[in-house]
């Protein structure tokens, strides 16, 4: 990578998919400041955009994301410096979630320590067969507190615990058997799986899909009862919406829908 180069690259289609690609691939894609700088200022134009209906985070070179820049840490060693490091980290993992857009992780290579959090805030996740997950921090002294919330919401507790207190790889397979991936494909078939997917949420309607995204996470921290209600009053609002009518009327009908976002 030159200098001239962005730490993010984005690439914009007619069809409503965006990928965002991290770009630093000679430091495995480490989270720098400017990094996080970068990526949360792409993420935060994708949400404003209405024309951007599924985002796909990647990683260039080898890896995926080797998480936090180790080497800046150490360059900044001050309390104040971290905290305000994984405040921005924490900010834009929950901007993941609070953008109305669907984000898949394509997942090539390794995801470690912040790459794993990273994984797991993502709506979803599509991985090689050749991608490997850790959070590794516990070998050098660290235990991965931050990763820790994503991966205690994606895994269970004695999953996400063994990986949190031994460091160690899992790969593909494990990581979809304990909940961390959606799909796994051969590296060569990646992208496609990535179409494939992507292009059954672009098919949807945007406002239902906008709506759902935003209920689903805002019912997990809800008690059951206070869950339902909010669920039932989205529900009653969504189907007021045109899209709602069409997909109906659609359906009755044995046709296809044609969804105008409203």
């Amino acid at each position: 990578m030159t200098a001239a180069e962005p730490l993010v690259l984005r690439h914009d289609r007619a069809d409503g998919l965006t990928t965002l690609t991290l770009n630093r691939p000679g430091q495995f894609n480490s989270l720098s400041k400017e990094m996080l700088t970068a990526l949360q200022a792409e993420l935060d134009s994708i949400a404003a955009n209405d024309a951007v209906r599924v985002v796909v985070l990647a990683g260039a070179g080898k890896a995926f994301c080797a998480g936090h820049d180790l080497k800046e840490m150490r360059a900044n060693h001050s309390k104040e410096f971290m905290q305000a490091l994984f405040k921005q980290c924490g900010d834009l993992m929950l901007s993941i979630t609070r953008m109305p857009q669907p984000v898949i992780a394509r997942i090539h290579g390794i995801a470690t320590a912040a790459g794993c959090q990273l994984v797991s805030m993502c709506d979803l996740a599509v991985a090689a067969d050749v991608a490997r997950f850790a959070v590794s921090g516990i070998n050098v002294g660290l235990f991965c507190s931050t990763p820790a919330v994503g991966l205690a919401r994606n895994l269970g507790r004695k999953n996400a615990l063994e990986m949190l207190l031994t460091g160690e790889f899992i790969d593909a397979l494990e990581a979809r058997a304990k909940g961390l991936v959606n799909r796994v494909v051969p590296a060569d078939a990646l992208d496609t799986e990535i179409e494939r997917l992507a292009g059954s949420i672009i098919a949807k309607s945007a406002v239902a899909v906008r709506m759902g995204k935003g209920m689903f996470y805002q019912q997990l921290e809800m008690g059951l009862d206070e869950a339902y209600a909010y669920a039932g009053e989205v529900m009653a609002c969504n189907m007021m919406s045109a899209d709602a009518g069409e997909g109906i009327d659609a359906f009755m009908q044995k046709r296809q829908p044609v969804y105008t976002g409203a």
